[in-house]
């Protein structure tokens, strides 16, 4: 395939697949497209083992560094302050919820993890170019993207000066605006129905609205996709390639439980549902009793970020460490009812190409209007 996306990047296709999950990078990478790695959860050390290891299963092929750098955040606060900062009465929901439910508490020794991590330092302006440092020291990223927000100028020149393209997750035409005006070389625009933090605005309606507003700067679509008549709706509408984030969960190189990918199984689109429980902005997750629970009257108003992460930190890792089915959550776009087994990345991009295919030439025959062009 050949779109600007492919050139700029120097891919076989233009799919780019968004991941915290190493082996998902690598993975999509070298099945022509391009791996980003989230890195939200990582400290510059634990990145800097992360990239050492893409490197090395990459083949010297381009990958990508996902950042998040919201606009509007409360102040980054280390996990031992979680009782000053955190309102008591919020305390008290979260652990009478897990206690009602049994779910045991950590080992101490997980507890104080816990206690050593600093929340939302990684979302600032500072914790964003302590990993940028790191992502300087590895020649095959070839691509940075933010979201939540506009980078810092000084992080976008940097990054230009190495010779290195700056893009950006945008919500909104507003979005897309204010990220070209600060030198973005591709954006992606992401529709409402995406994994994790969205917008209210539907990828059908967004993505030409993003491709007028911006041309000719390029676009890539997200939000929704994961099979190949996806794919084509998006070239279609004017973008340059697409990315997918939630089609990954359910493939063996996840990072996801056994547990939660059955959960994912089970579920359908409607259960992939916009909450603000898990980080304190709307987000697309799957629905539990968990989230649930925020929803009922009496249950206290989520946090703003990152004091809401604070606060369901432990919970969150409490669930997931006694595999409780129903109170189990993760982030999810609608295309989790698409989602039946677990598969493989290199599985689900023949799958994606070989539909596109066959939805062009349908296309094809339907416009020819040549009797029996359409099968």
């Amino acid at each position: 395939m050949r779109t600007r996306a492919t050139e700029m990047f120097g891919l076989d296709v233009p799919i780019f697949a968004f991941s915290h999950c190493r082996d998902v990078v690598v993975e999509a990478t070298k099945a022509g497209g391009m791996g980003i790695l989230g890195t939200t959860r990582l400290d510059p050390e634990q990145l800097e083992q992360e990239l050492r290891w893409i490197d090395d299963h990459t083949g010297g092929r381009p990958y990508g560094l996902d950042l998040a750098l919201p606009n509007k955040m409360e102040k980054a606060q280390p996990m031992s302050e979680r009782e000053r900062v955190i309102p008591p009465e919020h305390i008290r929901f979260v652990d009478e919820l897990l206690e009602k439910a049994g779910i045991p508490t950590l080992p101490a020794h997980e507890q104080e993890a816990l206690r050593q991590q600093r929340v939302g330092h990684r979302l600032t302006a500072h914790g964003g170019m302590e990993l940028i440092e790191v992502a300087l020291r590895h020649p095959r990223i070839k691509l940075v993207v933010s979201a939540l927000g506009v980078a810092p100028r000084e992080m976008i020149e940097l990054l230009h000066a190495r010779g290195i393209k700056v893009g950006a997750l945008v919500g909104s035409t507003e979005h897309a605006l204010r990220q070209k005006a600060a030198g973005m070389d591709i954006l992606v625009a992401q529709g409402m129905e995406a994994g994790a933090h969205t917008g209210n605005i539907a990828s059908m309606v967004l993505w030409p609205q993003v491709v007028d507003a911006v041309a000719p700067l390029p676009v890539l679509a997200a939000g929704g996709i994961g099979r190949g008549r996806q794919m084509a709706a998006a070239l279609t509408l004017g973008a340059e390639g697409v990315w997918c984030g939630s089609i990954w969960l359910g493939t063996r190189e996840s990072e996801l439980s056994p547990a939660m990918k059955e959960r994912f199984f089970a579920a359908g689109s409607e259960d992939a549902v916009q909450r603000r429980v898990r980080t304190g902005k709307q987000c697309r997750m799957l629905r539990s009793a968990f989230t649930e629970a925020w929803m009922q009257p009496g249950a206290p108003t989520p946090l703003p970020m990152p004091l809401q992460s604070m606060l369901v930190a432990e919970a969150l890792a409490r669930i997931e460490r006694a595999g409780h089915r129903d109170y189990l959550t993760y982030y999810v776009g609608q295309i989790v009812g698409d989602m039946k087994e677990e598969t493989s990345v290199r599985s689900i991009f023949q799958e994606m190409l070989v539909e596109l295919a066959e939805t062009w030439e349908r296309l094809d025959g339907q416009l020819s209007g040549e009797p029996g062009s359409v099968s």
